[in-house]
């Protein structure tokens, strides 16, 4: 039996990404282990466990509050990573990498925020019928 979270094309991209963070900040100066790097990866990871965490909430509006919380994550990742590239800890083409996933992960985010939104409106509000896969 999986997790609901299991299932979310999200989950499974936030999961790689937190990988691809790591694996770049292995390659940044040791005096960065309890500054920069730390606050990186915490704020991956953060992506993924508040998507997580989330999707076992009771409702559909506490499932959207951690999926915002990800997405604000997804930025202080990214702020991380313009203070990386200033202080050449990282190069360009990497940036952009890390940069483009992190934009395609909060695009997902906010699809399924508008899907769950979508989801609790009565069908009889938007017209149509309700969809159960989430």
């Amino acid at each position: 039996m999986k997790f609901r979270f299991e299932n979310l094309q999200v989950w499974q991209d936030a999961r790689n990404f937190v990988n691809h963070i790591y694996s770049i900040t292995k390659r940044f100066p040791t005096d960065e282990r309890f500054g920069l790097i730390d606050q990186l990866r915490r704020a991956a990871v953060s992506i993924a466990l508040n998507i997580a965490e989330g999707s076992d909430r009771k409702s559909d509006i506490e499932f959207r509050r951690y999926l915002r919380m990800s997405i604000t994550s997804t930025e202080e990742v990214v702020t991380a990573l313009f203070i990386a590239l200033d202080q050449k800890y990282l190069n360009q083409i990497d940036f952009d990498k890390l940069y483009e996933e992190a934009h395609m992960i909060v695009a997902k985010l906010n699809a399924l925020i508008n899907k769950l939104t979508d989801y609790s409106l009565p069908s009889t509000a938007k017209g149509c019928s309700r969809k159960t896969e989430v």
